[in-house]
């Protein structure tokens, strides 16, 4: 039983290719929710195959919130993510019903519990510039402005992240202050009572042969043919974040002849296996997570449903 005099929102996290959004659909089936999607590269129009989108058919019979909201040539931040998944959640809970927010992106779910620094606005045009320099010297030499100016964030920040990377110099440029002098976060906390659960393999080896398999389906699926129409858009640059998204940043290099068909496929794989490593550490660290083993063939769904009926007091 619970005392808190706020609504609910269940938080299911996990590493990608662990079966969350199959165990999200199967909750919908028994329990009074509707489904955001907690994802930075899902939010982008044909970003479909490489970022294993629900397909159409399935999000009609599921609806999913913060899907395809945003056209590759933007950038989608931390705070829009929290305006618009605070927005939607209040919709849902308006309705009667539980928002229940899935997906793979662990900062996403932090920044909505936990709140932002109080950092200045987003400024296109400084942001085009730094961009386009980038584009013209290497990340690495950005990177490297950017340990100049403010050593503590660049410390936190890999040479090969460049969003974060254009977007702590941004910060500076505009105001004169290190993005790390801005504090850990925001003042106002999320009015939810939060009710998380992660799946979590044990069996990591499991978790390895599901992302080589699923890299290979959607090969197979087209992810190809996805991939070369975005990269043959002239507005599109090869350091926006949704060109840099998981696989699609191996494709762009298999499709401008830097590397070949096999190493294409071993570079997405390993990426992501990487990936689904980052994600895990991000969930060892939450020790306020429940986890659930995924990996021993239990029927995950019902293990997720006795937990949360208990917890929800449904």
């Amino acid at each position: 039983m619970h005392n808190s005099p706020l609504p609910p929102a269940i938080f299911l996290m996990g590493p990608t290719a662990a079966g969350k959004t199959a165990l999200a659909m199967a909750l919908y089936e028994h329990l009074p929710v509707e489904i955001i999607s907690v994802d930075a590269a899902q939010v982008y129009r044909g970003l479909n195959i490489g970022t294993a989108k629900p397909s159409l058919g399935e999000r009609a019979r599921v609806p999913h919130r913060l899907i395809d909201i945003r056209d590759p040539s933007e950038v989608y931040s931390a705070a829009d993510f929290c305006i618009d998944a605070l927005r939607a959640m209040q919709d849902i809970t308006a309705a009667g019903r539980i928002p229940l927010l899935v997906g793979g992106t662990m900062f996403y779910f932090r920044a909505l519990e936990r709140g932002l620094p109080q950092l200045p606005g987003a400024n296109p045009a400084l942001r085009v510039q730094l961009q386009h320099e980038m584009e013209q010297q290497g990340q690495a030499a950005l990177h490297a402005k950017l340990a100049a100016l403010d050593p503590v964030r660049a410390e936190r920040i890999h040479p090969n992240d460049p969003q974060r990377i254009v977007r702590a110099l941004e910060i500076i440029l505009l105001t004169g202050r290190a993005a790390s002098s801005y504090g850990k976060q925001g003042e106002s906390p999320l009015p939810y009572r939060i009710v998380k659960l992660a799946l979590y393999p044990e069996n990591r080896l499991w978790l390895q042969q599901r992302i080589a398999e699923r890299f290979h389906t959607m090969l197979a699926q087209g992810f190809l043919d996805e991939a070369k129409t975005l990269f043959a858009r002239s507005d599109l640059a090869p350091t926006l974040p949704s060109l840099r998204t998981v696989g699609y940043r191996q494709a762009g290099l298999y499709l401008s002849g830097k590397v070949n068909y096999n190493k294409m496929i071993e570079m997405g794989i390993t990426a992501t296996r990487q990936l689904a490593k980052r994600q895990l550490t991000w969930l060892r660290a939450d020790t306020d997570c429940p986890r659930l083993e995924c990996s021993q063939g239990g029927d995950v769904a019902r293990a997720a449903l006795a937990q949360l009926f208990a917890r929800l007091s449904i």
